[in-house]
């Protein structure tokens, strides 16, 4: 250390600098160990509080294929459903308020759960299971969706404002949530404003990109 009064060299400088560089923390950590993660990370769901949780590779592949347990690990296929049939009487049945949601079963509760964004948050509504039923006996895809883990992602938006036709998606259920999230981060006023709607867009944009399209059949290398 350079005597009191005494500027520091560039060298002394430079050591501190360096020392508090290599002190910085990760930007997130394992939930289960704490060992710092990098922005792409597996993610584990806990199935009761339907919470996502951030995890090591390590910790992740304790919970791959699990059944049974705490949490399982978070599915990554996306794909788009290109013939999927849902008319829009029996999407009204489903009594979902706005023009976009997502579904999945739960293994804990034993039924399916049907949620929605808002400016507060995921919404649960109540599901019509007759309804349900009908657009999975017309959808045989739909009964092959792993419990808790992934969902169907239900885009209506264009198609109620005649904009575009309908997506339907299966999704992981962490993306359905960091939908939600968005939504949640962005709304402003009533309408939303014009920058959650930007968000949304980039949303299924980058959803698409990772997606591979089936034709209302599970892609046998899937």
């Amino acid at each position: 250390m350079p005597a009191a009064g005494t500027p520091p060299t560039f060298d002394q400088a430079f050591a501190t600098l360096r020392q508090f560089a290599r002190s910085r923390p990760p930007a997130e950590r394992c939930e289960l160990c704490s060992t710092g993660l990098t922005h792409e990370h597996p993610h584990l769901v806990e199935i009761r509080l339907r919470q996502i949780v951030c995890a090591c590779e390590a910790c992740a592949t304790l919970f791959d294929g699990m059944a049974n347990g705490k949490y399982r690990r978070v599915a990554r296929r996306a794909q788009f459903l290109a013939n999927f049939q849902m008319t829009d009487a029996q999407w009204e049945d489903l009594y979902i308020p706005i023009n976009m949601a997502f579904f999945f079963q739960s293994s804990v509760e034993g039924k399916v759960v049907a949620l929605y964004p808002s400016p507060a948050g995921a919404v649960e509504s109540l599901l019509s299971l007759d309804s349900w039923n009908e657009i999975v006996q017309e959808n045989p895809v739909l009964s092959q969706l792993q419990p808790d883990i992934e969902a169907l992602l239900v885009n209506r938006v264009g198609h109620a404002h005649e904009w575009s036709r309908a997506e339907y998606y299966i999704a992981p259920i962490d993306e359905c949530y960091r939908l939600v999230g968005l939504i949640r981060a962005n709304w402003r006023g009533l309408s939303g404003g014009s920058e959650v709607w930007a968000e949304i867009g980039r949303f299924f944009s980058d959803l698409r990109s990772h997606e591979f399209v089936v034709n209302g059949e599970v892609d046998a290398n899937s």
